[in-house]
């Protein structure tokens, strides 16, 4: 169950030439996809793109009248391997996937597709997810398309710019016999505009007729000596080509005024916030019309020397807007001015940060420090446009007073008493080296846990433990997620500790899905798709790697369960890698299933009963224990009336899911008994009212025997 349906959205997929299509980014990249007869999609999802692979497989009736194959590829990798299908055969091919760590699993496949190259067009559709709303390292993709000289896409974030760039992207391709790479930021994924559609295309060439048509070129094999000819290939032929079609075509756009004494060189991403910045300066309309110089590359490799230079001419100084380090871009373009022999200032790192997210405050600094330095007289009016702050530095600098907002598990999490019973057995048997993975279990490094040293890649926990194997009084644990063990745990991770005879402890949390990038399935997810096969077994999986210590749990919450298997697995004579699989359905994505069943139900007069904790105020101590070793943000603190009790009590608010966790929590850890648990029942039927009524009769009944024996002090 992904996070986000779109069944209703990808009907817009089916309109045609002269309809008017409005939607999100991603979504308007599925139907240029269309548009441009692509015969075959695959990828990997991931932040900005999730969405963008949630839109594919339920756009997938519309995808087969087309005769366009589809499938969520099990790895970047996976995926970059797949458009392999476009190196002997004019077969149009599209892959997603998440920005520079899918580019890091995907590079193996990228650089032998990239030498060999290709074609049919071959894109990769690539979620920039770079800066402040980013969940991975601060990397770039920059690099690998300049590694492997693949050409490497970056359209104005606004959907027509986006339609344009994949046919381009495709065109290009097919124009230089090399993959292209289009990097989609965050805004970009999720900007939402329109765009005059046109009709669907099928493929003029299909993967069927590729099928039924085989051909081989043993020159396009990565092999020596073909394989020495592809690089000569790729800087004597495809470079040129790509360059002459980025020319012909005017990919690059050049906007703004015509001449003026300075100028701006931009990544195609960064368009919107220079102009935001232009127009807070007043020297930009609300259409973002100006008469500053642009320079917007839509392709930002290869770098078209003539363009720049053509832009550079009359200049006494260029600014060069390039988001990240290093600062490939600015590099480059100093080279090319030295070799003309031109001597203009190139401005770019000395007024913007080295790394980081231009965002807008950054972008106005930057931006208003350079035209200081080389056009003060630009500046003579814009400090008093209307729609403009009255002056910057008035704005406070709240970096220092806002706290953090690290991740965290979700109200009624069962990977949560996972790591609570981790704690107990660490308070037990002492410290052990913890490696993490990727995916919802890394938040268990955070508050209240704390657990984790290490996270070295997308199911690779296991594998990041491996050096710790000698002779000692303390096993390791490591973590990997489900989906990370699909992705690549299952050979990187368990089979390596298999093979070296690793004495580690592998703890599988299996929660149904890939719940990180939002809830899609896996191959172990419990429910029936119609278009995958699911439900197959981790254990057996593992099982069958060799792993002869296996155990499996069906119900997470069961923490006094989970820590005596822990312990167990820390403590057995049994060779080898001990594997304990944690199952239980991701919280998340059970309410999303379960909510609506129980809203029909509710309003059709069935009989529901929802269960809900709560915390007794008399017996709660006060000590916060339970939150320490549970954190779910449902589990709060109040402060009662009563002038004996200073310390505030823990309290359960209205968020609670009734999972069960704290309950558990508190009773494997022997904490004080203060948790209990009430079923509401909506629509209860007479055997209810029955039970309610004699219930109310005996607790009527006591608390009027207890009042009765309570001493009353009266006034004389």
């Amino acid at each position: 169950m992904a996070e986000r349906s779109f069944a209703k959205e990808v009907q817009k997929l089916r309109m045609g030439a002269g309809e008017e299509f409005s939607g999100e980014g991603i979504l308007a990249i599925t139907k240029a996809l269309l548009e441009n007869g692509v015969g075959y999609v695959g990828g990997y999802q991931g932040a900005p793109i999730s969405h963008l692979m949630d839109v594919l497989s339920d756009a997938q009736e519309i995808l087969g009248e087309l005769g366009v194959h589809f499938e969520a590829s099990a790895s970047e990798a996976t995926a970059t391997a797949m458009l392999s299908a476009s190196v002997h055969y004019p077969v149009r091919g599209a892959v997603t996937y998440k920005s520079v760590v899918g580019t890091n699993v995907a590079s193996d496949a990228l650089a032998n597709l990239a030498s060999g190259g290709v074609t049919g067009g071959a894109i990769i559709i690539c979620g920039e997810d770079y800066g402040e709303g980013s969940s991975i390292m601060q990397e770039r993709s920059h690099a690998f398309a300049m590694k492997s000289q693949v050409w490497l896409l970056d359209p104005r974030p606004n959907v027509p710019a986006i339609v344009k760039s994949v046919g381009d992207a495709f065109a290009l391709s097919e124009a230089s016999n090399t993959p292209v790479m289009m990097q989609v930021r965050i805004r970009c994924c999720h900007v939402h505009g329109s765009f005059i559609a046109s009709d669907n295309k099928r493929p003029e060439f299909s993967v069927r007729d590729a099928m039924e048509n085989p051909r081989r070129d043993t020159a396009r094999i990565v092999l020596p000596p073909a394989s020495f000819l592809h690089e000569k290939e790729k800087l004597e032929t495809r470079k040129p080509a790509a360059i002459r079609f980025l020319k012909d075509n005017k990919i690059n756009e050049f906007l703004g005024g015509a001449t003026g004494k300075v100028g701006i060189v931009m990544q195609g991403g960064m368009y919107n916030g220079v102009i935001r910045a232009l127009q807070r300066m007043g020297l930009a309309n609300a259409w973002g019309d100006t008469d500053v110089p642009l320079y917007v590359m839509n392709c930002v490799y290869p770098v078209v020397e003539d363009e720049f230079l053509d832009f550079c001419e009359g200049k006494d100084a260029v600014l060069i807007v390039e988001e990240g380090h290093p600062d490939y871009l600015e590099q480059n373009f100093a080279h090319i001015l030295y070799k003309a022999g031109r001597t203009l200032h190139l401005g770019g790192k000395d007024v913007l940060p080295m790394g980081g997210e231009y965002t807008g405050k950054v972008m106005l600094d930057g931006i208003s420090a350079f035209l200081r330095d080389h056009a003060p007289d630009m500046l003579t009016a814009p400090l008093r446009a209307p729609n403009r702050e009255e002056d910057a530095g008035d704005v406070p600098d709240l970096t220092g007073k806002i706290p953090g907002r690290p991740p965290g598990f979700c109200i009624g999490c069962p990977e949560r008493p996972i790591f609570a019973a981790t704690k107990l057995v660490e308070e037990e048997m002492g410290k052990h080296h913890i490696s993490s993975d990727i995916g919802c279990h890394l938040f268990s490094s955070m508050p209240p846990f704390e657990l984790g040293a290490t996270t070295m890649g997308y199911g690779l926990g296991p594998a990041s433990a491996s050096a710790f194997h000698a002779d000692g009084a303390r096993r390791t644990i490591s973590f990997v997620g489900d989906g990370g063990f699909w992705h690549n745990g299952l050979t990187s991770s368990v089979g390596n500790a298999v093979f070296n005879k690793s004495d580690g402890v592998i703890i599988i949390v299996d929660n149904f899905y890939s719940a990180a990038t939002g809830g899609q399935d896996i191959l172990s997810s419990r429910a029936t798709n119609k278009t995958k096969q699911t439900q197959n077994s981790i254990t057996s999986a593992v099982k069958g790697m060799g792993v002869k210590w296996v155990r499996q749990i069906d119900h997470t919450y069961d923490v006094g369960k989970m820590r005596a298997t822990l312990k167990e697995a820390l403590t057995t004579d049994v060779e080898g890698p001990k594997v304990i699989v944690a199952s239980s359905e991701c919280m998340l994505n059970k309410q999303r299933r379960v909510k609506p069943e129980m809203t029909k139900a509710i309003k059709g007069g069935e009989r529901v009963v929802k269960p809900r904790f709560g915390v007794d105020e008399d017996v709660c101590t006060g000590d916060h224990a339970c939150m320490r070793l549970s954190g779910c943000p449902s589990l709060s603190v109040k402060t009662l009336d009563d002038p004996l009790r200073d310390d505030p009590v823990a309290s359960i608010d209205q968020n609670c899911v009734g999972c069960g966790n704290c309950g558990e929590v508190a009773d494997a850890a022997v904490l004080c008994p203060s948790f209990y648990r009430a079923d509401v029942v909506h629509n209860p039927n007479e055997r209810d009212r029955r039970r309610d009524r004699f219930r109310k009769k005996v607790i009527g009944w006591l608390q009027t025997r207890r009042e009765s024996g309570r001493l009353v002090f009266q006034e004389a």
